[in-house]
């Protein structure tokens, strides 16, 4: 049995108080949530505030990014090993944002997701197809190259360590989302290609969250579906009350 994820991406939004207030009223809402794994990720400079402030909860803490060196002469760049000291146990690597405007590539992430392995951190790897990408008919083929080149390198042991997101770039920030049949497909498409690339038993391990648009009111049909196993939440994350009933899905 696959433990879900319920990951918040907050995106670039909440100063540090107010990441501590959101969090703060956050904890209390998901305090008898025993079967979820529940991830925040704040922006970096609210990280060390969000982790005194979860302490002793049931909430763990991610960063939204990272660079693929450990140290050097790279300004403005945060590595896995700076992440991992200020209490970070996951980190989201590949999100389409990251892929459109910072000019992210398949090399650089899978850079990425092998530092963060080897810093001691689970890995959320995004990956996802554009609205011309599916309307001409190569969602699978996208997918299947992504996840290809993201995991190059990886072995079947750390991929215990790798939870992925598929985000469907049409739905991210627009109000639409993919049907609970469309998530499933794709889902269930992920998975084989992990299972052609580590065989069955790693394929029907990984978890495989959704992301697109994820809201209260539409959470429990994707989490009805088999390959489904929680969410990466956007813009319902940034409210307490939204994110906790997102969280709380099978309550």
């Amino acid at each position: 049995m696959r433990r879900p994820v319920i990951a918040g991406n907050w995106k670039l939004y909440k100063t540090t108080n107010e990441a501590v207030e959101l969090v703060s009223r956050l904890i209390p809402l998901v305090a008898t949530n025993k079967d979820v794994d529940i991830v925040v990720a704040p922006v970096f400079t609210a990280l060390t505030s969000v982790k005194g402030a979860i302490a002793g909860s049931n909430i763990m803490l991610s960063a939204q990014n990272c660079y693929w060196e450990e140290e050097g002469a790279f300004t403005g760049e945060v590595s896995p090993k700076l992440l991992k000291d200020v209490g970070c146990s996951h980190v989201i690597i590949g999100h389409s944002e990251r892929r459109q405007f910072f000019g992210e590539t398949d090399v650089t992430i899978n850079k990425k997701i092998k530092t963060s392995l080897y810093a001691g951190l689970t890995v959320i790897f995004c990956i996802g197809e554009t609205l011309a990408e599916r309307e001409s008919g190569k969602t699978l083929d996208v997918l299947k190259t992504q996840v290809r080149n993201g995991l190059s390198g990886i072995t079947k042991d750390q991929l215990a360590n790798i939870v992925i997101a598929y985000e469907p770039v049409w739905a991210i920030g627009t109000g639409k989302t993919a049907s609970d049949e469309q998530a499933q497909e794709a889902h269930a498409f992920i998975r084989s290609v992990v299972t052609g690339l580590y065989k069955k038993t790693a394929g029907n391990g990984i978890r495989i969250l959704y992301g697109g648009s994820v809201k209260p009111e539409n959470i429990k049909g994707l989490m009805n579906q088999p390959d489904v196993d929680g969410a990466l939440v956007g813009g319902a994350s940034l409210k307490a009350e939204s994110f906790s009933a997102i969280a709380n899905f099978g309550s």
